[in-house]
């Protein structure tokens, strides 16, 4: 055989083990304006200026962008990486952390994500909640220390005589993850530690202790089971003096340079999550800083509860709309049996029927980040505030796990493979139902606010009611008899708390929606007690293609 002969041979072998032509895949999900492309959440966001309404779109674009969306794969693809010592056998206990969360971290400072509790204004608070949401949506694990810190600051905001060295560090729009004195750097981020091996949700069960020490510090002996965020400059701390549990200040590194007695033990091995660090800790006489009364710790900390828990919301509706996002996405560009996936009379079903969900998510949680605003304001807004928290992150954050499931299936085979991110959203999606307070804390949260303020229940009803939505007007009826029956038996507690909130969402959707049958279908197929299981049910007559087209336009 010629040497032309075995060269044309081995071409040909080639040529038939080349990879075949790929086609009817959906192009990678990048590019979309997060904001831009999400109606109810420009309405939900109110009335910015101009100058707050380009920089949410801005925002939108940029969360929405394939550079942004790989540092969320990147973050969490190469994990935090505990150091307990250095190269010389000294005690270190650093995290090491990829670029990428850093310069998530960055862009989610220089947002004002981070401080915005420490500036006045609906405005700031609203244009706040709604980045938050959008951030929520290229990548959630970096937003913990984000959450914390701005949550921290209701709280260090009281006692600017022991934090006024921590305060103006943490307006700063500058990220710094130098491991230094916090009066050294450029911008700080504060966390907590309470949650205990013996004690969990039950914060009067800690065993680690404080002694009153020198020049103010006390010193703290103990361990806390869940310690996220380890690199935080600074931690809000629970732990108990001779008058019962308090709450300190414990900075990461001494103001002499000396770094502060917290041993890490371990990062923790989640389930999601994954570029947020999640440790546990032991105090080796730990200093700390005293922050309001001894043995009133709880009531100190519990400043950090509503803003916690509102990001909660705002993450877990966030999260919602990336997964629905990336469903309505790869339906418009996937075939099957002779027609686009969107095209498919069950298909459209499902993605109407999680639509639906996601926009009164979205709503809501943006309804009571505006509570939340106005609570000093007006009698209403507090007692919804104070009421609707509970119930809202209950229905909103245990509603997440399912549609993301939902939503991953939409992906068929592709969605069960880590290449693509649903598969990071799905693992993600459980930690803010658990974080804050589980599903049984959250409700009965919502009966010790009727307790407490019984009448906050006829402020918020009379609210719902007088919108006029009939499905509503009924649903406020049943929720009297259930507040009734709750305060006698725990047992339906739930009941009662999902009722709220999905009557208080049909009424935050029919307010902001771009069309009032988007509200009324909520409305429908949520409170008139019809039997649901899965999505793909929806009142007969819906357009839920032109549903899908009004909440998810393409560009």
């Amino acid at each position: 055989m010629s040497m032309q002969s075995v060269s044309k041979a081995a071409d040909e072998e080639v040529t038939a083990f080349t990879t075949h032509d790929v086609v009817n895949q959906a192009p990678t999900y990048a590019g979309y304006n997060l904001a831009g492309t999400d109606p109810v959440l420009m309405a939900a966001a109110g009335d910015l200026d101009e100058a707050a309404r380009a920089s949410l779109v801005a925002h939108g674009a940029k969360c929405g962008s394939e550079a942004v969306l790989e540092l969320g794969r990147l973050a969490n693809r190469h994990k935090p990486i505990l150091k307990t010592h250095d190269i010389h056998g000294r005690r270190f206990d650093q995290v090491e952390f990829h670029p990428a969360y850093h310069d998530l971290m960055a862009d989610a400072f220089s947002e004002g994500l981070h401080s915005a509790l420490l500036d006045a204004g609906l405005e700031t608070q609203m244009s706040r909640a709604a980045k938050f949401f959008l951030t929520s949506q290229a990548e959630t694990g970096h937003t913990c220390p984000i959450t914390m810190t701005n949550a921290a600051a209701a709280v260090l905001a009281k006692y600017p005589d022991v934090t006024a060295d921590f305060l103006p560090k943490m307006q700063t729009r500058t990220y710094d993850a130098r491991f230094l004195p916090a009066a050294d750097k450029n911008g700080i981020t504060v966390g907590m530690g309470m949650t205990e091996k013996q004690g969990g949700t039950d914060l009067r069960a800690i065993s680690s202790t404080a002694e009153a020490g020198n020049q103010g510090f006390y010193a703290i002996t103990g361990h806390k089971w869940f310690f996220s965020a380890p690199m935080c400059d600074a931690f809000l701390v629970l732990a108990k003096t001779q008058a019962g549990p308090s709450c300190f200040l414990v900075p990461r590194v001494l103001p002499d340079g000396r770094v502060n007695g917290l041993r890490f033990q371990r990062l923790k091995d989640k389930l999601g999550n994954h570029a947020n660090a999640s440790s546990e800790v032991e105090f080796h006489r730990a200093e700390g800083l005293l922050l309001g009364d001894e043995g009133r710790g709880i009531a100190t900390i519990i400043d950090m509860v509503t803003p916690t828990r509102i990001d909660c919301a705002l993450g877990s509706a966030g999260q919602m709309r990336a997964a629905l996002a990336r469903a309505v996405h790869h339906c418009r560009h996937r075939r099957a049996f002779g027609a686009t996936l969107i095209d498919q009379p069950l298909m459209v079903s499902v993605l109407a029927d999680m639509a639906l969900d996601v926009a009164a998510a979205t709503a809501l949680s943006m309804r009571l980040a505006r509570a939340s605003a106005l609570a000093w304001t007006t009698s209403k807004e507090a007692a919804y505030a104070r009421l609707m928290t509970p119930a809202i992150k209950y229905w909103i954050c245990k509603t997440g796990p399912a549609l993301t499931y939902e939503a991953m299936e939409c992906l068929g085979g592709n969605g069960y493979v880590e290449d693509f991110d649903m598969a990071r959203i799905y693992r993600d999606a459980p930690v803010n139902p658990i974080w804050e307070g589980s599903g049984n804390v959250m409700a009965l949260d919502v009966l010790r606010a009727l307790a407490r303020e019984p009448e906050s229940l006829d402020l918020v009803l009379n609210d719902l009611a007088a919108v006029g939505m009939e499905p509503v007007s009924d649903a406020c009826l049943r929720i009297r008899d259930l507040a009734q029956k709750a305060a006698h038996d725990q047992g339906t507690a739930r009941t009662l708390t999902e009722l709220l909130a999905l009557s208080a969402a049909a009424v935050a959707l029919a307010k902001v929606a771009p069309d009032p049958e988007i509200a009324e279908a909520f409305a429908a197929s949520r409170l008139s007690g019809g039997w649901r299981a899965t999505y793909g049910q929806l009142p007969g007559g819906f357009d839920g293609r032109a549903a899908i087209e009004a909440l998810c336009p393409a560009s």
